[in-house]
């Protein structure tokens, strides 16, 4: 890893407080992250990278400050039903009923299915990845814990949190912004058709029916635990009973979240974490991308181009810059235009960081350093590192990477000369621009093996072709290189090739 001297004064936006706040971990240099990972019933689409690669770029840009963080994302194996509600299925068992499979197989394909395409976007595994079902114990004391305090109660084997007693002392909304009486007297129409003492009130465990394919012994009977629940149980204990970040969807904002600081305050007595962020959502025609909705493009689909509304595959690493030139808290709108836009930003962002790599130093004792040019440089690296410090803003940290490439290209075709920087600041623009696209942004550049190596031997060929002054056989490997993505560029001492943008 590449050290670069910054002395940062790192900004998050709060969830919590609707502010931006300098961040200060609660045990410093440790930082706890907790993200709500996928319910594993179907392959991860485009809504599932999003915060993926927005949480792997905390997690990046964290652990380059120098802290050193825990970061667990769990996996939803039980537990979350149909419509996120207290009633209905749950979503693997349905699944798996479909299939005609156990539910742990189901679980365990989709798990398997989502790693490889976390892999695929280069986002680096979380320190610990519970799963729900792995934590049965710890859910069913933390149950009994909420019932001693009073603020839950038995009905039927089932067990819920009741919300209208939590808000006598706390105050049930306050992450989200919801007003409990508006939810109140928006769900009396349901009076009477629920065993819950209110609407609003959530299940922490429920009983399972006899053909219910996913349950456990509890004090209460055989049933299974509640999905808010089962973080809570997860992010205790991984990283404390208060701890630094909880990120995920603002989907989750509510019930998950709003459900989630209720139970923590109800048995920890505080609030689960000290900052709440929350990604925002990947739009189709200014509808939000899901499942549910049925309007998603899996991230497989997205690689092969095998989906109705595509017109071509998009690599991997398009579509982590795709989701990078966005503000994580503003909504990102697919398109095949911003996708093919995010591609060509891409390999101009790729070919800047192989131009960058082959640069080398060259001491001129007759050429002066140039104080306008080093400004600059110097103004555009500490605006990358404030955008980040500014609530991760990677969107606005591209924009001045562009600005840094502009420096590099014009060293590459010597309309400025590295002794007109001299070496520190060369060096210091060269180490900032590939720390940026490969550790912080986390982009790497996609090149087959074989392709290396068919690349060398073209060149080769067409090398030997132009001093043959053999111009047909020229335009010819010239063409075959086009086709293949790959433009060659002739330089007055060497030649060189870049990828198509």
């Amino acid at each position: 890893m590449i050290i670069m001297t910054h002395h940062s004064q790192l900004k998050i936006y709060n969830t919590l407080s609707r502010t931006k706040e300098i961040f200060e971990p609660i045990n410093p240099p440790f930082v706890g992250m907790y993200v709500c990972g996928p319910t594993v019933y179907g392959d991860a689409h485009l809504g599932h990278g999003r915060p993926a690669i927005t949480f792997d770029t905390v997690y990046r840009y964290l652990s380059h400050l120098g802290m050193k963080v825990r970061y667990v994302r769990n996996i939803t194996d039980v537990g979350h039903l149909q419509g996120d509600a207290d009633e209905g299925e749950d979503k693997i068992a349905k699944k798996a009923k479909l299939e005609q499979l156990e539910p742990m197989e189901v679980a365990q394909q989709y798990t398997d299915s989502y790693h490889r395409d976390m892999l695929a976007l280069n986002t680096i595994k979380p320190s610990i990845e519970p799963r729900a079902t792995g934590h049965i114990p710890e859910q069913i004391a933390l149950v009994q814990a909420i019932l001693e305090e009073g603020l839950a109660y038995e009905v039927n084997g089932s067990v819920y949190f009741d919300v209208l007693k939590y808000n006598e002392t706390q105050k049930y909304g306050k992450l989200s912004g919801r007003v409990l009486e508006e939810l109140v007297s928006g769900s009396r129409d349901l009076d009477g058709q629920t065993e819950k003492r209110n609407a609003v009130d959530f299940a922490l465990w429920k009983n399972a029916a006899p053909e219910h394919l996913m349950k456990w012994e509890s004090p209460w009977g055989v049933g299974f635990p509640g999905w808010h629940l089962e973080c809570t149980a997860m992010s205790s204990k991984y990283l404390g009973k208060h701890f630094d970040i909880h990120g995920g969807g603002m989907d989750l904002m509510f019930p998950h979240h709003e459900c989630e600081i209720a139970q923590g305050n109800a048995c920890n007595h505080q609030d689960p974490a000290k900052y709440w962020m929350h990604n925002n959502m990947i739009t189709i025609n200014g509808q939000k991308m899901g499942k549910s909705l049925g309007n998603f493009i899996t991230l497989q689909e997205l690689f092969t181009g095998k989906h109705d509304l595509l017109e071509q595959a998009y690599s991997p690493m398009t579509i982590r810059y795709f989701i990078l030139t966005a503000h994580y808290r503003s909504t990102l709108d697919f398109s095949n235009d911003a996708l093919k836009a995010a591609q060509k930003g891409y390999k101009k962002i790729i070919n800047g960081l192989k131009t960058a790599k082959n640069l080398v130093f060259e001491l001129d004792s007759e050429v002066l350093v140039d104080e306008k040019q080093v400004q600059q440089i110097e103004q555009i690296i500490s605006n990358a590192y404030r955008a980040m410090d500014d609530d991760f803003n990677t969107a606005q940290a591209i924009g001045h990477l562009f600005n840094l490439l502009k420096k590099i290209n014009s060293l590459y075709t010597g309309q400025l000369k590295s002794a007109e920087l001299g070496k520190e600041v060369f060096e210091k623009m060269i180490q900032t621009y590939v720390l940026f696209i490969e550790e912080i942004l986390g982009l790497e550049e996609e090149k087959p093996d074989h392709q290396q190596g068919l690349l060398s031997v073209l060149l080769k060929l067409y090398a030997d072709a132009k001093l043959a002054r053999d111009y047909d056989k020229v335009d010819e490997i010239r063409g075959g290189l086009k086709d293949m993505g790959i433009i060659v560029k002739d330089m007055k001492d060497k030649i060189d090739w870049a990828y198509e943008e």
